[in-house]
C-alpha cells in the first residue's frame, strides 16, 4: 500500500512537472518610441524650424552629442516577446531649418513634391521586420 502511494505521488508530481513547459507567461505588447504616420511625415515642409518639428512629430527620443543637427525618431513593437515591427526615420537640419528627410516611415503622395520643393525623402527598407534588420 505504501508503495502505491508512492507510486501514485510520483506519477502525479511527475505530471504536474510535465504541464510547466506548456504553460507559457503572459508576455506584454510592448511599444516603444515615438508613433509617426504617414500623414505626419507628409506634413514635414523644407525651413520648417526645430520647434515646428517638435511640435508636429514630438521630442526625439536619441539625442547625439556630435550631430546636433540631426533627430533621431525611432519606433519598434514588440507582441509576445517577438519584434513584429519596426521604423527609424532622421531629420537633418541646417542651422534652424529643417534640410532633409531619411528613414521608413515616407509618405508616397508627398514624396516627388516635397524633393520638388527642397526637402529630401528618401526611403529605407522596408517598415516589417518579420526577419529583416534590427
Amino acid at each position: 500500500m505504501k508503495t502505491l502511494k508512492s507510486a501514485v505521488l510520483i506519477i502525479v508530481a511527475g505530471l504536474t512537472l510535465s504541464a510547466c513547459s506548456y504553460i507559457s507567461p503572459y508576455k506584454l505588447e510592448i511599444q516603444q518610441g515615438n508613433v509617426l504616420t504617414q500623414a505626419d511625415v507628409a506634413q514635414l515642409k523644407p525651413g520648417m524650424t526645430r520647434a515646428q518639428v517638435r511640435y508636429l512629430l514630438g521630442t526625439s527620443l536619441l539625442t547625439d552629442v556630435f550631430h546636433a543637427d540631426r533627430w533621431d525618431y525611432v519606433y519598434t513593437l514588440s507582441k509576445k516577446g517577438k519584434l513584429v515591427e519596426q521604423r527609424h526615420i532622421s531629420l537633418f537640419f541646417e542651422g534652424d531649418a529643417l534640410k532633409r528627410v531619411t528613414g521608413d516611415v515616407v509618405a508616397a503622395a508627398s514624396a516627388p513634391a516635397s524633393a520638388a520643393s527642397g526637402v529630401v525623402v528618401m526611403p529605407a527598407s522596408s517598415t516589417a521586420v518579420g526577419g529583416g534588420k534590427q
